[in-house]
């Protein structure tokens, strides 16, 4: 067993590796520091940089702390940077982006400086009261988790670690600086960050940060919708979201930001005829993941976590002892809007999101058979521009452990896909529409603006979708046969 002396000079090794790494992935930093020290002012490199370097997965972005006020911060920088923001500036902070070449290589670094500080909620507030602070110790006491509470003070490359963020990086594990209901009662959001960070970096959390997460849970009530929507974003996004949401949920915290996910852990009824929709919705969400092609999808994420938040209120078991859920889709798509509208998402993620949820049993409503032409374009046009995400969503809601059944629906699902392929290389099925526009049909019907052109639209539309593309002539004739019948 290696002695203590030993043990010491191991972590010391350690710390000069993340100190080297730190600085040779952003030399950016050693030139800002000696631009500080030479105002009079320490800077540090913090928080979630320093855990990243440790971890070889130091990006551009880059954050330090300092004892300089914000107004000093600002003029330090505004020379050196090539963009300057204040955005954060009320709670300590100012933004700069500079441009530098490293190794051979030109970044972008995005860089936030925060003088040190101490925050804290009261019990109706919904944003942190922050006082600022004289000493980096200070300053990273008040950090969410020991990770996030390790510096490496510059020029002079320091690394400090009062609350050992090094040991629990190197345990994986999730742990407060100081206690978990000090650390919650400053911040609520820290518990949903606890989760977003344990989907991210695929690490445990601490049993007593669990017991307080459980315990304090209602106190992510105070927290402004925005906050806990930008945390929920971040841990849909990540690489292991079962893993954050499953703590959510186990904490009792879900109730309060996303109560439709608890909602379907659906008692068990003694024949245990049906699924466990919870269970289910999080395979689906991972195997939705599984089909992205151009990185994390948040609408297709959303749309997975939600697509059954029906199933609950729709739910009813029939005489043959059967549980059914009618148009669980449909209610679902409500409540998906409901649901994200109320967490500040923008109108058209909601819009998408309720619209894929209101669409996933589509493919299931034609059956087995063969889809006539009329079928794909109706699906292909209700899709619209969202019919590659409802091909996922389709395919992940696949869930039977029966092989046969999930080789025969993905057989059959191929096949939709081959069908719309043929069809759009034939007509534009992305963009169906009459074959007569509104002013041909008030021109050959000799009519004005009005509902009577709408109607007539709309049964031109139901042509094209039934029969496809038709000839100006049969479109003329179509349109005047219908018309004939509206008059009688």
């Amino acid at each position: 067993m290696p002695n203590a002396k030993e043990e010491t000079t191991a972590l010391s090794q350690v710390q000069d590796r993340a100190v080297n790494e730190l600085l040779r992935v952003a030399p950016v930093a050693d030139d800002l520091a000696r631009r500080f020290q030479e105002a009079g002012f320490s800077l540090a490199l913090v928080g979630g940089s320093v855990r990243d370097a440790l971890l070889g997965r130091l990006g551009n972005d880059l954050d330090f702390t300092t004892d300089a006020r914000p107004q000093d911060v600002l003029d330090i920088m505004r020379p050196w940077a090539d963009a300057v923001w204040e955005v954060g500036i009320a709670f300590g902070t100012v933004g700069a982006q500079k441009n530098a070449c490293v190794e051979g290589v030109d970044r972008n670094f995005q860089i936030e400086v925060t003088t040190y500080r101490s925050e804290a909620y009261d019990r109706t507030s919904r944003k942190p009261e922050v006082s600022y602070g004289d000493s980096i110790e200070q300053d990273l006491v008040r950090r969410d988790f020991t990770v996030n509470a390790m510096a490496v003070a510059l020029p002079e490359k320091r690394f400090i670690d009062p609350h050992g963020g090094l040991d629990d990086l190197a345990a994986q594990v999730l742990r407060t600086p100081g206690t978990p209901e000090e650390s919650f009662s400053d911040d609520p959001l820290r518990m949903m960050r606890a989760a977003r960070f344990a989907a991210q970096l695929d690490f445990e959390v601490a049993p007593e940060v669990v017991a307080a997460m459980t315990e304090m849970a209602a106190r992510i009530e105070i927290v402004s919708a925005e906050r806990v929507r930008d945390e929920l974003n971040k841990l849909i996004l990540s690489p292991h979201p079962r893993k954050g949401l499953s703590l959510l949920v186990d904490t009792g915290i879900a109730e309060y930001v996303l109560p439709e996910l608890p909602a379907l852990r659906l008692e068990t009824d003694e024949h245990h005829r049906h699924k466990d929709v919870y269970e289910h919705t999080l395979i689906v969400l991972e195997q939705a993941m599984a089909l992205e092609e151009e990185g994390p999808d948040l609408t297709l994420r959303l749309a997975a976590l939600l697509h059954d938040i029906g199933k609950p209120r729709t739910r009813r078991f029939e005489q043959d002892g059967r549980v059914s859920f009618h148009h669980h889709e449909v209610v679902g798509a409500k409540m998906a809007k409901k649901r994200l509208t109320a967490l500040k998402y923008p109108n058209e993620l909601v819009r998408d999101v309720s619209r894929l949820v209101e669409l996933h049993l589509r493919f299931h409503g034609y059956g087995t058979g063969e889809w006539t032409d009329s079928a794909v374009r109706r699906y292909v046009r209700d899709a619209g521009p969202l019919l590659s995400r409802l091909h996922k969503l389709t395919r992940s809601d696949c869930t039977t452990r029966n092989r046969r059944k999930a080789a025969a629906l993905s057989r059959a699902y191929d096949g939709l896909e081959e069908r719309i392929a043929q069809l759009q290389e034939q007509e534009e099925l992305d963009a169906i529409r009459p074959d007569l526009d509104g002013n041909e049909i008030m021109e050959i019907l000799g009519i004005k603006p009005g509902p009577a052109v709408g109607q007539a639209y709309k049964h031109m539309l139901e042509l094209r979708l039934e029969n496809g593309p038709m000839e100006h002539d049969a479109a003329v004739a179509a349109l005047k046969e219908w018309w004939a019948t509206q008059q009688s």
